[in-house]
């Protein structure tokens, strides 16, 4: 993240990363200010359940950025990783947007650097680039057009037969999108660590203890699951699905945060996290990152204005393009 050392320099100048906050109603201050500086609030499912309960939006990574493109407030408040408060910056260029936490990285964008990428690229100039948003804005510029888990289909569904494809950064959604579109795309070796994480193993056990259940699951999760799930979809159509079924036990193969809007919409129906190889505190599966977000880190975000988020300008202008094609295709 080229903002990184600026963005630092900033915080620490301004005392930003030493303000006592004791006493403050984190809630209340946010809603005040949201609306004092006519700031919209943008979070992901992945979010922490404090942070989506106060949002003006919550939505997966299609909807967030179809609500970047059309939103009139002054100021973006990106409750979610870098490369969609970078994604909202593209889109929104006089804009200030903002991020709470600049250290929210993604696992998934990092396993594509743009030089060894551009490199691949230039090794097969007959191949079109369709690239999944979890991505640098570095890899949008090189890429065609942009998809998520929600438009993938239709976005390579697009292109005639006969166009060949290099898809980018998941191979597993890749793969998976192979299978489903009956294509050949030539795929980058990236993964995101969250949805490699789960243990099929534990899995078995899990369904031993509930075989009435349902495994629904992202297409970012490893193929030997993929192959067992009853649904597998976008964040957005695994909520979906669950919502319009009439079966009362599902198992869900994503990040966990996705639960909290699950059993919202849901009460009457068991929602159990698939099960995570390493043992950790909720045994399910978590973004680190999207959990670096709090809400002390939002409060001081909106009340100071910082980290925001900069894209250089000749960089913003080519990797607006393939969003730009992904959001008219997405229509």
């Amino acid at each position: 993240m080229d903002t990184l050392a600026t963005a630092k320099e900033q915080l620490t100048s301004k005392g930003f990363l030493t303000i006592d906050t004791s006493g403050v109603d984190y809630v209340k201050e946010i809603i005040r200010l949201k609306k004092e500086k006519n700031a919209v609030l943008l979070a992901h499912y992945y979010q922490i359940d404090e942070i989506q309960e106060i949002a003006d939006f919550v939505g997966d990574s299609l909807a967030l950025a179809q609500k970047a493109a059309e939103t009139d407030a002054d100021m973006i408040v990106f409750a979610g990783v870098h490369f969609m408060a970078e994604t909202a910056k593209i889109l929104n260029p006089n804009k200030k947007v903002v991020l709470p936490d600049l250290l929210a990285g993604c696992s998934l964008a990092d396993s594509c650097p743009p030089e060894q990428f551009a490199a691949f690229k230039k090794q097969h100039p007959n191949h079109k680039v369709v690239t999944y948003i979890n991505c640098s804005a570095e890899i949008k510029a090189l890429s065609d057009v942009v998809c998520t888990s929600s438009n993938a289909r239709k976005i390579i569904d697009s292109f005639p037969e006969d166009q060949p494809l290099i898809f980018a950064p998941d191979k597993n959604l890749g793969a998976y999108l192979n299978k489903e579109t009956g294509r050949n795309m030539l795929l980058w070796n990236g993964a995101c660590i969250v949805h490699e994480a789960f243990s099929m193993e534990k899995l078995i056990e899990l369904f031993k203890e509930h075989p009435d259940a349902e495994l629904v699951a992202h297409p970012e999760s490893e193929a030997h699951l993929l192959k067992v799930a009853k649904y597998i979809g976008s964040t957005s159509g695994l909520l979906n699905y669950v919502r319009n079924s009439k079966k009362k036990k599902f198992i869900v193969a994503t990040e966990a945060g996705i639960l909290f809007k699950m059993l919202q919409e849901n009460p009457d129906k068991e929602i159990i996290p698939a099960p995570a190889k390493e043992d950790n505190t909720c045994a399910c599966s978590e973004c680190a990152y999207m959990k670096m977000n709090t809400l002390k880190k939002l409060y001081l975000c909106l009340e100071h204005e910082l980290p925001s988020i900069t894209v250089d300008a000749e960089l913003s202008k080519k990797a607006i393009l393939p969003i730009e094609r992904m959001l008219a295709l997405s229509k």
